[in-house]
């Protein structure tokens, strides 16, 4: 009889041990998908273009550079970003308050107020598009026309 109440003994520690390990997962799950981070690299943003013209254009006061696994940085200065799922929040800095939709670790895509997604993008830096694409903003600063019409999201 001593060694049923033993084999018993054991069995509980294990079925113990096993429910507070399925809950505590269970714990660290995080609404919106799992804390993620970008690769450190440099997003130019623009808006797009159709086919009477060029594929995008440019909109440089949107650019920023992820430094790291939390911050990023614009001619502006620099802040700190929350990674979960696919959202991107940029939660202190310049651009506080943006937000974008994680497409891939290249591309993202900026969200209004709403959470909708707008037309701007903002794509990883690589040798092929460095500097592409025309400027939305002409040299006196007014708005080209071809970019006239296109939400960017608060562009400011």
């Amino acid at each position: 009889m001593a060694c049923g109440v033993l084999e018993q003994a054991a069995m509980l520690k294990y079925a113990l041990t096993a429910a507070l390990l399925a809950a505590s997962a269970t714990a660290l799950a995080v609404p919106g998908g799992p804390i993620g981070a970008l690769p450190p690299a440099s997003y130019a943003c623009e808006m797009p273009g159709d086919a009477t013209g060029a594929a995008g254009y440019r909109v440089d006061a949107e650019n920023f550079t992820v430094i790291n696994s939390n911050a990023y940085r614009t001619v502006d200065g620099r802040g700190t970003y929350l990674l979960t799922g696919d959202l991107l929040a940029l939660t202190s800095g310049p651009k506080r308050g943006q937000k974008y939709r994680k497409i891939s670790n290249n591309f993202l895509r900026k969200l209004d107020s709403a959470g909708n997604e707008t037309p701007l993008r903002c794509v990883r830096r690589v040798i092929n598009n460095t500097g592409s694409g025309p400027a939305c903003t002409a040299p006196d600063g007014t708005e080209l026309a071809s970019c006239k019409g296109k939400d960017a999201g608060s562009r400011s």
